[in-house]
């Protein structure tokens, strides 16, 4: 089973975004897939209420806090979408069901530094250290034509991780989530170039 956490200590990094369009992809994919909630704000779960029937299906995946239990056997594919601070024994029960880590990181000071000690706390985790979990990264409301776009590039590199793409900064995104949408959901040709910032982290998830 494909088991994907979506974390980042800092709030407002893009995990929900990242965590409802992961979950609606593996869903046009056939998958069936389940959408877990850790953040006591529920966004996802509040996204997935919203969600048209006619759309491919995402279960919802009730989580208990500090412990998340593991999917119907039926799932093929879940995403846990992380609250802000995630760290000490909701971080490892966390790392225990899934097999690979997402880092969503925004061009921001505060982002970065907050994401700089959330590299090195994964770092210490003994699944991370032993290969048991991937861990990659994705630049999240980047405008490459920006300083900021140009320090996140720099920032990025002080760490021996991937970094998949950049999603750009658009209100796509935020006009799709009180739909229940994402951008799988839309016509693809008027979409092309969001569909190509996407497909790298499509190519990791396989």
């Amino acid at each position: 089973m494909k088991i994907i956490l979506i974390a980042n200590p800092k709030g407002g990094s893009g995990k929900s975004t990242l965590a409802a369009h992961i979950a609606g992809y593996w869903a046009w994919q056939g998958e069936r897939v389940m959408l877990g909630d850790l953040d006591r704000q529920h966004s996802a779960k509040r996204w997935l209420a919203l969600r048209p029937d006619r759309y491919p299906t995402i279960t919802g995946w009730e989580v208990k806090d500090g412990e998340p239990a593991k999917p119907p056997k039926e799932t093929t594919a879940a995403v846990l979408d992380s609250p802000a601070g995630l760290h000490g024994k909701r971080l490892e029960a966390a790392l225990k069901v899934s097999n690979r880590i997402l880092v969503p990181v925004q061009p921001a000071a505060f982002d970065m530094w907050a994401s700089a000690d959330f590299f090195r706390l994964l770092a210490e985790e003994k699944a991370v250290r032993k290969g048991q979990v991937e861990v990659a990264v994705v630049g999240m409301r980047v405008n490459p034509r920006t300083q900021a776009a140009k320090q996140l590039d720099a920032f990025l590199r002080e760490f021996d991780l991937p970094v998949l793409t950049q999603i750009r900064d658009t209100q796509l995104y935020v006009q799709l989530q009180p739909r229940g949408l994402t951008l799988f959901d839309l016509p693809k040709p008027r979409f092309e170039r969001d569909y190509a910032q996407w497909a790298p982290i499509l190519n990791w998830l396989k």
